[in-house]
């Protein structure tokens, strides 16, 4: 049965903030296996277009396709920073994983994904998993994430994300070491719990908050975590705030709220705005790029093949301590924001690369 949600608007997909000239937007149903679904691909340049699948119960149409554009375009920007080779895409599917996942509905997936011809490939997201993606793989080959030893996805993510939060802290606290600093963690899926792992190996003392209580509960007992409301985890009195679930989470309403003195986590499009980037910065918050530093599961998938070493992978995703340091300085030195240097920085790699295949 169709689940009630708002039907789009008379809003075209061209009149939409999130477009920002995507090179396709492909919508797709199949009455038969309740499929509804929405492919953005927003760039080509580097490459093929690739991006996770995610599966959620959105209020209405248009709230999907807005999710599906901001986050392709947030794929373009993270491929291009990570120097990969592959362009921005994203997909996403209508309805509550919980509720209207099948094998049925991932196979028809499947095959509509194996249509683009290579045009987008997929991974897990949030709604989806690497299970998932294996019966995705019964009927297209443009699926890729596998799991680990544990049945897990492997922790590159996690792990970049990581990197990224000491990056942070020797650019803000002039520290090389996270021993006693408070981080407040919003979100405790498989990202979010490996992060908690990390920090708290590195000493670090945990607030954490997740919709599902059974998480909290688990990291509370592993890591002597501090349960926080949902709601109020953005404000905890802590040194970094680590994002971790759902994007726009710096908003209107929360900006001036933050505590913290870093905010760096591993959700897609955490501002809501550009010109939330700007009041971190007004507020002294140096914010460390979400598509700067959560590009792990992308590098873990360029380095997929018969030769793949997770050694040497998580190698490769440790240098995303660099690029950060380098978006930190350059913001600093021009005195700007760090998402709107580090956009002009991809802008820049983009635009050669355009050139470079005009002049072939």
């Amino acid at each position: 049965m169709r689940p009630e949600r708002t039907k789009a608007s008379a809003m075209t997909v061209f009149d939409s903030n999130a477009y920002d000239g995507h090179e396709a937007v492909i919508f797709h149903a199949d009455p038969a296996f309740g499929l509804e679904a929405i492919v953005a691909i927003h760039s080509s340049v580097l490459g093929p277009a690739f991006g996770g699948l995610r599966m959620r119960a959105y209020a209405s149409d248009t709230d999907a396709l807005e999710d599906a554009l901001r986050l392709s375009k947030g794929m373009t920007y993270k491929a291009a920073m990570a120097d990969l080779p592959f362009g921005g895409g994203k997909a996403v599917i209508i309805g509550d994983p919980r509720i209207r996942k099948t094998e049925a509905l991932l196979r028809t997936m499947g095959r509509f994904i194996e249509s683009l011809n290579g045009r987008y490939h997929t991974a897990d997201d949030m709604g989806t998993t690497v299970a998932d993606m294996d019966v995705l793989r019964m009927e297209t080959r443009f699926a890729h994430g596998f799991a680990d030893a544990s049945g897990k996805p492997p922790p590159a993510t996690a792990f970049g994300v990581f990197a990224g939060i000491r990056a942070a802290v020797a650019q803000r606290l002039g520290r090389d070491d996270l021993d006693g600093l408070g981080v407040a963690i919003q979100g405790l899926g498989n990202v979010g719990a490996r992060l908690a792992r990390y920090l708290a190996e590195a000493g670090a003392r945990l607030q954490v908050a997740d919709i599902e209580r059974a998480r909290v509960e688990r990291a509370r007992d592993e890591f002597g975590a501090r349960a926080v409301a949902p709601e109020r985890i953005h404000a905890a009195a802590v040194d970094i705030f680590a994002p971790c679930a759902a994007g726009a989470i710096i908003n209107d309403r929360t900006v001036g709220e933050i505590r913290a003195s870093i905010v760096a986590g591993a959700a897609n499009n955490q501002l809501d705005r550009p010109c939330h980037g700007a009041a971190l910065k007004e507020k002294g918050i140096p914010y460390a790029p979400d598509y700067v530093i959560n590009a792990g599961g992308l590098i873990d998938v360029a380095c997929e093949g018969p030769d793949y070493d997770p050694a040497r992978m998580l190698e490769r995703v440790a240098r995303i301590y660099d690029t950060a340091s380098e978006v930190f300085e350059r913001a600093r030195i021009e005195d700007a924001p760090t998402d709107l240097v580090a956009d002009r920085m991809v802008r820049a790699r983009l635009r050669s690369q355009a050139q470079s295949m005009i002049a072939a």
